[in-house]
């Protein structure tokens, strides 16, 4: 006997499935996030209650942007750019070592970024009038691959803390 499906056993299919791939990885566990922010306060000096990370994938890398939950907090939006800026010119010099002191030497993505000859991933950054934002983008593959892997660890690793752009997004369209 064949077994057919509706259409809308299809939908029911793509609703559950579709939002699990748009979110990436599972949250890191209590104490691992706990360890991040531990760390994370040593290298970043904004305050992550205050901040928000947001991390959109595209096909030739990705964007992520760190923002303030309440504009008004402008120290904090100072801070930010500060310390983009500076990640910047040094992802630029190909050093990385900024998120390795947050998330170990094993991140994933990392170290294919690490190994990337300086000027193969395009890094720009740009203030918002919340935060600062860092562009990653190439035309390998592998860094492509990279990039996201290394977005969906700090998703993981930051959950308190990051959301999806395309669930960022998906908040503020409403």
């Amino acid at each position: 006997m064949k077994k057919t499906y509706s259409p809308a056993c299809f939908l029911m299919v793509f609703m559950v499935i579709l939002p699990m791939k748009v979110q990436g990885l599972e949250n890191a566990s209590e104490k691992r996030l706990d360890e991040v922010a531990d760390r994370g306060a040593q290298v970043m000096p904004f305050n992550l209650e205050q901040t928000k990370h947001v991390f959109t994938t595209n096909a030739r890398g990705g964007v992520q942007q760190v923002v303030v939950k309440d504009p008004s907090i402008e120290d904090q939006v100072i801070r930010i750019r500060t310390h983009l800026f500076e990640i910047s010119e040094s992802f630029s010099r190909g050093d990385f070592s900024s998120p390795e002191k947050i998330h170990g030497e094993s991140m994933p993505g990392l170290d294919e970024l690490k190994k990337a000859e300086p000027g193969k991933i395009r890094i720009v950054y740009t203030e918002l009038p919340e935060g600062a934002q860092i562009e990653y983008s190439t035309d390998s593959p592998n860094l492509v691959h990279a990039i996201h892997q290394w977005f969906d660890a700090q998703l993981s690793d930051h959950a308190r803390h990051a959301v999806s752009g395309h669930a960022h997004h998906r908040m503020h369209s409403k």
